[in-house]
C-alpha cells in the first residue's frame, strides 16, 4: 500500500523586526519589532534600521521620523546572547562599528528624529534614545547605562551620553548603572517631553505638528549646522553660521516668510 505524503508543514513567515509606516504628512515611523527579546538590537535590528534611514535620506517627502517599540520595552540594549554567542575581538568590533553607523545615520538624516520611549531604554537603547534629536517619552519610563553592572563599560552610549547630559551626571550613569525615571531624564536634558502613558501619543503629536509646520529646507539646514558648530571653536561656529544663514535666506521659503512678516500676514509656503 503506498501512503501519499501530506501536504507539508505551514512555517509562518517571521515578522520584520522593525516596522515602518508613514502618513500622508510624510511622518514616518520606524517601529522596534522584538517584544519578546525587549527590542534587543540583534545584527538584523540594526540592519534593517540602517536600511530604513537610508531610503529616509533618499526621499524627500519625509518630514519627520519617530522611533517607536512594540511591547513593554523601549530597547534593552545589545542582544547579548546574540553577542555571547560568537566571542571574537574581529566580531565585536565589527558588531560596535555596525552599531556605531547606524546611530550616526540618525544624526545625518536631513530630518529631526524623534524617540517615542514608552518602557525601559538601557545601554544601547539609551544610545539610541540620546541620538535622537528629540524624545518624548512616558511618565513610566526609565533609562540607564547599565552595562556596568555586567562588567561592560557602556562606552558607545557613553558617547550619545555625554553630549546630552552634562558631564558629572552623564558619568555617573556609566559608572553605577543606576536607572533614572522619565522626569529625572528631562531634567538631566535626555529627553524632551514627558506624559502620562495614555497621552504619550498625544505629546508626540503637538511636537510632530509643530515641525512640518516649518519648511523643509529651513529645518534640514538647521540640523546640520546645529550638530556640526558644536564641534567646532567659537570663532569657527559663527563663521559656518554666517554662511548657512546667508544660504538659507536665499531659499524661497524663508524670503516668503520675511516677506510675510513685514505685510504682516501668514506666511504662504510651498508644499514640497
Amino acid at each position: 500500500m503506498t501512503i501519499e505524503p501530506g501536504p507539508p508543514p505551514v512555517i509562518e513567515a517571521e515578522e520584520p523586526v522593525v516596522l515602518r509606516s508613514q502618513d500622508a504628512r510624510g511622518v514616518v515611523t520606524l517601529t522596534l519589532n522584538r517584544p519578546r527579546a525587549f527590542n534587543a538590537l540583534s545584527e538584523a535590528m540594526l540592519a534593517a534600521l540602517q536600511r530604513g534611514f537610508d531610503a529616509i535620506a533618499r526621499d524627500d517627502s519625509v518630514r519627520v521620523v519617530v522611533i517607536a517599540a512594540d511591547g513593554k520595552a523601549f530597547c534593552a540594549g545589545h542582544d547579548l546572547k546574540e553577542m555571547r554567542a560568537t566571542p571574537s575581538p574581529d566580531y565585536y568590533e565589527r558588531l560596535f562599528a555596525q552599531c556605531s553607523n547606524m546611530m550616526l545615520a540618525i544624526q545625518r538624516l536631513p530630518v529631526p528624529v524623534i524617540a517615542r520611549v514608552q518602557g525601559i531604554a538601557t545601554a544601547a537603547g539609551c544610545q539610541l534614545v540620546a541620538m535622537c534629536d528629540l524624545a518624548v517619552a512616558s511618565s513610566t519610563a526609565k533609562f540607564a547605562v547599565s552595562g556596568v553592572n555586567l562588567g561592560l563599560f557602556c562606552s558607545a552610549p557613553g558617547v550619545a551620553l555625554s553630549r546630552n547630559v552634562l558631564r558629572k551626571l552623564a558619568f555617573e550613569m556609566l559608572v553605577t548603572g543606576e536607572f533614572i525615571g522619565a522626569q529625572e531624564a528631562k531634567a538631566r536634558g535626555l529627553i524632551n517631553r514627558v506624559a502620562e502613558p495614555d497621552q504619550l501619543d498625544a505629546e508626540l503629536e503637538k511636537l510632530v505638528a509643530n515641525i512640518i509646520a516649518k519648511p523643509r529646507m529651513a529645518v534640514a539646514m538647521g540640523k546640520e549646522f546645529f550638530y556640526k558648530q558644536a564641534e567646532l571653536g567659537i570663532a569657527a561656529a559663527y563663521e559656518s553660521a554666517s554662511q548657512t544663514m546667508a544660504c538659507n535666506m536665499m531659499d524661497e521659503a524663508a524670503l516668503e516668510g520675511v516677506q510675510a512678516f513685514i505685510e504682516k500676514r501668514p506666511p504662504r509656503w510651498q508644499k514640497k
